[in-house]
């Protein structure tokens, strides 16, 4: 195994490009835990830890841009307001140790659908900064995520950065596992209200092969809002339609059986937290909509 340790961001993208197969590390708490055990043996390491922006990030009128590196220690430290559901998301992320190394590049480039930064970066509706010497995208976080443990990139693209847009409302995260720290998600949800837009965003993690979004149970939900006049009126959400909500979301699963879950418990688990966090969320959007007026 050869280990390229690149100064610049520069000649990591050179480095990439010579080498496609190179697997980048930052933190190293996806990578080195799959060599350790044997699991990933690959021919090339790129060190991403030499390049100073990968561990900045940019606030705007808008949005974040938060560079692919940033640990999550310093989202829970410097972006609550900006960016609540990532930055609760960040909390539940292992140990401090691990929240200390680890950031959202490193769980996108793994693109585990167990990855805790999914279902935030989905319910916001992120996009990912991807570079390579032809050039620079964004890739829409709907369109990122392509099979499990694949994504959108290109052999020989790396992820600069991660844009979130400034939360215009209340989010909430949530995660189920077998104890609070050092554990994989049995599966975790997130939701967005977006008052700006009158929507709502899902995101489910580890009960799917790849971290998807509710639609149904989104298209459902904004139809009740809007019927019931709720974004003006701010009235409580029905346990109706709460049900009804939770429903669509656990539907929207496609667990599998395995050593931290049944399928069964997924789908379960999904909809009490959907019920959960539709029921925070909305609280919290009503007491602000009363302050306002």
């Amino acid at each position: 195994m050869d280990f390229l340790r690149p100064a610049g961001w520069e000649e990591a993208l050179a480095a990439k490009a010579e080498h496609p197969t190179a697997v980048p590390i930052a933190g190293g708490t996806d990578v080195m835990v799959e060599i350790n055990f044997g699991h990933r043996r690959p021919e090339y390491l790129l060190d991403l830890t030499r390049i100073p922006e990968l561990h900045e990030w940019e606030t705007g009128e808008d949005g974040v841009r938060l560079g692919a590196s940033v640990p999550y220690t310093k989202i829970m430290e410097n972006l609550r307001a900006e960016l609540p559901g990532l930055a609760l998301a960040s909390h539940t992320v292992a140990s401090p140790q691990i929240r200390n190394r680890g950031g959202v590049g490193g769980n996108l480039g793994t693109a585990s659908p167990a990855g805790d930064a999914h279902p935030a970066l989905l319910a916001a509706g992120a996009e990912v900064e991807a570079e390579s010497v032809r050039g620079s995208r964004l890739i829409p976080i709907d369109a990122f995520y392509t099979g499990v443990k694949r994504n959108a990139l290109q052999p020989d693209e790396l992820i600069r950065a991660v844009h979130v847009r400034k939360a215009d409302g209340p989010q909430q995260f949530s995660k189920v596992g077998t104890r609070n720290a050092m554990v994989i998600a049995v599966c975790a949800f997130g939701l967005a209200l977006h008052p700006d837009t009158r929507t709502v965003r899902t995101g489910i993690g580890s009960a799917a092969p790849t971290p998807i979004r509710a639609r149904a149970a989104e298209e459902f939900l904004n139809a009740a809002l809007e019927e019931g006049g709720s974004w003006d009126s701010g009235k409580a959400v029905t346990p109706s339609v709460a049900q009804r909500f939770a429903e669509l979301c656990s539907a929207a699963c496609a667990p599998i059986d395995d050593v931290r879950g049944t399928a069964d418990y997924r789908r379960h688990a999904v909809g009490v937290m959907a019920r959960r966090t539709l029921t925070w969320t909305w609280e919290s959007y009503r007491d602000t909509s009363k302050g306002a007026s």
